[in-house]
């Protein structure tokens, strides 16, 4: 990115006029976008290069910068393993957020939908194509998303971090990051059309999870009014915490001090500390070894089902949901690869639940049925459960709506995988020429014709719309749409994102109750 100076008559000039293809006015400084119907202004700092002595420490506040900084490309993403998604440059100054914005003067007040990106806290950025807001904002709303540090960088717990913190806490960086994005959206947004008064922050994966910890984060207060959860994972399963072990875990700065003294991590180079620390998720046992959010009695103060539960979390329309086919994507890569036979599954169950209890929701009549077992548990363990816990509980006391993704588009069928982790992002932001595949070494599938059809084209029109319309009203029902009940735990209703869209109840009934069943013996145990 470069900074170019302008004349001081020509700034005045500029700003009077106020268009915004022209600069705007930010806190740290003039800025330039481009773009007609959508002005796009990409890459803009929201925070200080979290480098050197601000390694591992929350983001601060940028330095203002002279002239107009022409924001016409995305920043680098923040450090991490190239293994899985390809996000281009990396930079330990990454700290940027991206808008896209219909608006014509700062005057119209637009509502804002923040996207916040996935990659399992351990990969991703907002410059990926599957988070280009230029469709949704052509429906009349300002969207914004952003990068945070993720991995190590993002979510390193360790004591001596906490020893020279003010709050005696550390980890959770990543998740300070986001804080600081929407403090920056509040404070900054009414320049470039939108109403600071009207947030929605969504997001899938990493992301749907990210929205729902912010949901019960205090210092996320007042910050969004609508909340879109996709996916979101781990939510009401064991959480890892600062120092105490939990559910067997071992305490997270424990974990984060054999990586070893943090002055002399602080003095090497980010991608020497990435490979150093390079440990990817198990999703299939979930045992905390991997670096994301974390219980630290601050930014998140207590375990989220409990704050879920007693009521605890931040006020905000809330709309989530889950695909019908999580765990697929994760089998195909290898998660579970272990567990292939009967035996091992209930060596499985045993480690993770305690019990086999579980075997008579998930019965498995020999081995080869094994590995479909294994991901539904991923998919309604990881998933579902969470997700509709943490709906019941939201439901008692603020608006909440359900879904459930189930189309199997052309993508699903060539690799068989269904309605996969993934799967519904580009159908939420209207563009099904976008996709989760594009930054995998997958992408070259999607040059094959025919894998969206005007099912797929009518259905991404309908979840866009919805999406768009819980931004603006906090209701994503309006006129010409199907009838998506309000969440009510009696009826236990949700809408059914599929072939048809249409309104159902009661979805994978006696899987969630032997779920809860076993995370209450676990808790049981747990408080022995």
């Amino acid at each position: 990115m470069s900074i170019r100076i302008l004349g001081v008559s020509l700034v005045l000039t500029a700003c009077s006029a106020f268009a915004l293809e022209g600069p705007v006015r930010t806190e740290s400084g003039l800025v330039s976008g481009s773009g007609k119907d959508i002005v796009a202004f990409k890459g803009i700092p929201f925070a200080a290069a979290p480098a050197g002595d601000l390694r591992w420490r929350p983001p601060q506040r940028r330095q203002p910068w002279q002239g107009v900084r022409e924001a016409n490309a995305f920043g680098p993403a923040c450090p991490q393993s190239t293994s899985m998604i390809q996000v281009g440059p990396q930079d330990e100054d990454c700290l940027t957020l991206n808008i896209w914005t219909p608006a014509r003067t700062a005057k119209d007040r637009l509502p804002v939908m923040v996207s916040i990106h996935g990659g399992g806290f351990f990969t991703g950025a907002g410059s990926l194509h599957i988070y280009d807001g230029d469709t949704l904002a052509r429906q009349g709303v300002v969207v914004v998303n952003f990068n945070y540090r993720v991995g190590v960088f993002g979510f390193l717990a360790h004591p001596e971090l906490s020893a020279e913190s003010p709050r005696h806490v550390s980890g959770n960086y990543g998740l300070l990051d986001q804080i600081a994005a929407l403090e920056w959206v509040r404070r900054n947004i009414a320049a470039f059309g939108g109403d600071p008064r009207r947030v929605t922050i969504f997001g899938e994966s990493a992301g749907g999870t990210s929205v729902c910890l912010l949901m019960v984060s205090p210092l996320a207060r007042g910050l969004f009014r609508g909340a879109i959860a996709q996916s979101a994972a781990w939510i009401y399963t064991p959480t890892t915490h600062l120092r105490e072990r939990w559910y067997g875990r071992p305490a997270a700065e424990d974990l984060g001090a054999k990586l070893g003294p943090i002055a002399a991590l602080r003095a090497k180079p980010a991608a020497e500390v990435v490979k150093q620390a390079n440990v990817l998720p198990d999703m299939t046992l979930d045992d905390g070894r991997e670096f994301r959010p974390l219980v630290d009695g601050w930014a998140i103060p207590g375990d989220p089902d409990v704050l879920y539960e007693s009521g605890r979390f931040n006020k905000a329309a809330f709309l989530a949901g889950t695909n019908a086919d999580e765990g697929a994507l994760f089998a195909m890569a290898g998660a579970g690869g272990s567990i292939r036979t009967i035996s091992a599954l209930k060596d499985y169950l045993m480690k993770r639940y305690g019990s086999t209890d579980l075997l008579s929701a998930y019965p498995a009549n020999s081995d080869a049925d094994v590995p479909h077992i294994v991901a539904r548990l991923m998919t309604d363990t990881l998933f579902l459960y969470g997700t509709h816990s943490a709906i019941r509980a939201v439901s008692r006391r603020q608006p909440a709506y359900w879904y459930y993704f189930t189309r199997v588009s052309g993508v699903g069928k060539m690799m068989h995988i269904g309605a996969a982790h993934g799967m519904e992002i580009n159908y939420t932001f209207g563009d099904l020429s976008r996709s989760i595949l594009d930054a995998t070494g997958l992408k070259d599938l999607l040059k094959r014709p025919g894998l969206y059809d005007d099912t797929d084209q009518t259905l991404a029109k309908t979840m866009s719309t919805m999406w768009v319309r819980f931004a603006k009203t906090g209701d994503p029902n309006g006129p010409g749409l199907p009838a998506w009940p309000r969440y009510r735990a009696d009826t236990d209703q949700y809408i059914e994102f599929g072939d048809k869209v249409e309104a159902k109840s009661n979805l994978r009934t006696e899987q969630l109750t032997a779920l809860a069943a076993s995370f209450a013996r676990l808790k049981q145990d747990r408080a022995k």
